[in-house]
């Protein structure tokens, strides 16, 4: 190449870099998460691409991942797994090498094996959603094929061989895939052509400066509306309530009760019971996610206490779900839960869950309306992605009547071996009961589906709620393991 036109690449390369770094230094002060894919054939130049456009960014707010093959511990999770704990927080930008589109690829074409799945339908609507969901959340994503000719990635191949430090990438090469893949993800991209950028790697200088125009583009015209959102009004947070609740909450009944030699006579039956239950998932590879909901005192952990007393300990984990931390607040609310999705066999217990959003979350005004109103979708597409891994989901909410919560209330701030469990938080929810009732119906009405029902347990009698409980899960379990 021509030393005038060499300079002049490298003069445009050059300020493309600063007004990159630029952006996502304003980017990160508008809380924009930034994803980057790159998906190619062997030898196509992705590699050399994404690392010029790491080396545009700030090292201290990026983060780079490439796919590979399954661990045998990411086999026993769900397919996007790997992606969701992976995703950037709200001041970083993220470069995936190749992505959930080549180990869709692999697994279409059974290169790699995950357990559970049936149908290449369901992985599909996984990655729409997915996509949806970060997007939705302010997610800029932005997704490159690199297309490279035959003669151009011979080249590129030859070079490798010829060079014994990287003689080892050539000989990963595998034609017979390459082409598969190629076909498959060529399909893939005529499907949804508007949210790919092809890129034509042919002279390096040219596409590296293509694929960084690109970037700065994106990122300019996110800036460009993040000033503008900025000096609108602030999204409403007043939890859209109208006072009227759907009554869904006031259906359950009051009245349920068990005395307590009858509580005594089912229990330790029906623990043996979830032990022998609990063996069946784990041979079976099926994993069990039991969420836990309720008013402050219902007695959900007594409730959980009961499940697991004899439980084996090295199968089964509790997740207690508490104010989310800085690191979690910068991230989507969903990802801090996939950290904690259970490998296949497994018991998965949740004293709290995802649910904060449309209920804490929307009550405090810690969501805004948007956000909230957006999350009964996306609670249910995860809740989707847990069945379709295998899962089984059983959701319960505890309800205690407000006169029944005060009476605790007053027996934990009397007793100092339960004080710590009342705190000035407890009595402040309780103010605002009406609004819970609301969130609590809504939530009811939009996120128990068919593969995911929420019970509702009278928990005025906390023996009941205990015996009930195990009831449920000991039924649905069978149920399952019997349609298996």
């Amino acid at each position: 190449m021509e030393d005038s036109k060499l300079k002049k690449y490298q003069k445009e390369k050059d300020n493309l870099v600063t007004k990159i770094g630029y952006l996502q230094r304003l980017l990160k002060e508008y809380k924009v998460p930034v994803m980057v894919v790159f998906e190619g054939v062997h030898a196509s130049g992705k590699g050399r691409l994404s690392n010029e456009l790491l080396l545009a960014l700030d090292p201290r707010y990026t983060c780079f991942y490439a796919t590979h093959t399954p661990t045998e511990s990411e086999l026993r999770r769900p397919f996007l797994w790997q992606y969701f704990v992976n995703i950037p927080s709200n001041a970083q930008v993220a470069i995936f090498y190749r992505s959930w589109y080549s180990l869709y690829i692999s697994m279409k074409n059974k290169v790699v094996d995950f357990k559970g799945y049936n149908g290449s339908k369901v992985l599909v609507k996984e990655m729409k959603d997915f996509e949806k969901t970060l997007e939705d959340n302010g997610t800029i994503l932005i997704k490159f094929y690199v297309d490279i000719s035959d003669e151009k990635r011979k080249e590129h191949l030859k070079s490798m061989t010829e060079n014994p430090h990287t003689m080892w990438k050539a000989q990963e090469y595998d034609k017979a895939n390459d082409d598969q893949y190629k076909k498959d993800i060529e399909e893939i991209i005529k499907e949804n052509q508007k949210t790919w950028h092809i890129v034509k790697y042919d002279v390096r200088e040219k596409v590296i400066n293509e694929v960084l125009s690109t970037v700065a583009d994106t990122l300019e015209k996110r800036v460009k509306e993040e000033k503008k959102k900025s000096e609108s009004e602030a999204p409403k947070r007043d939890g859209y309530f109208t006072g009227k609740p759907s009554g869904t909450l006031e259906k359950c009944s009051s009245e349920d009760v068990i005395t307590k030699e009858e509580y005594k006579d089912k229990l330790i039956g029906l623990q043996k019971e979830m032990r022998d239950i609990q063996y069946t998932l784990y041979e079976k590879k099926i994993p069990l996610i039991i969420v836990y909901e309720g008013w402050d005192a219902a007695g959900k952990g007594g409730n959980i206490k009961r499940l697991v007393q004899q439980l084996d300990p090295t199968g089964y984990q509790i997740n207690t779900t508490a104010a989310p931390t800085d690191i979690e607040l910068r991230h989507h609310y969903l990802w801090r839960f996939w950290q904690k999705v259970p490998k296949t066999g497994h018991v998965c217990i949740y004293d709290r869950s995802w649910y904060g959003r449309v209920m804490v979350e929307r009550v405090e005004g810690f969501a805004t309306n948007k956000d909230v109103n957006r999350a009964y979708r996306e609670i249910n597409d995860f809740e989707e992605t847990l069945v379709n891994f295998g899962g089984i989901i059983i959701k319960f909410f505890i309800n205690i009547s407000k006169e029944e919560q005060l009476k605790r209330f007053e027996e934990r701030q009397g007793d100092e071996n339960k004080v710590w469990k009342i705190t000035e938080d407890d009595w402040r929810n309780r103010e605002k009961w009406d609004k819970y009732v609301e969130s609590i119906d809504d939530m009811l009405d939009k996120t128990s589906t068919k593969i995911a029902p929420w019970y509702v347990i009278n928990g005025n009698d906390k023996r009941y709620a205990r015996i009930k409980t195990l009831e449920i899960i000991k039924s649905v379990c069978e149920e399952k393991l019997f349609d298996r």
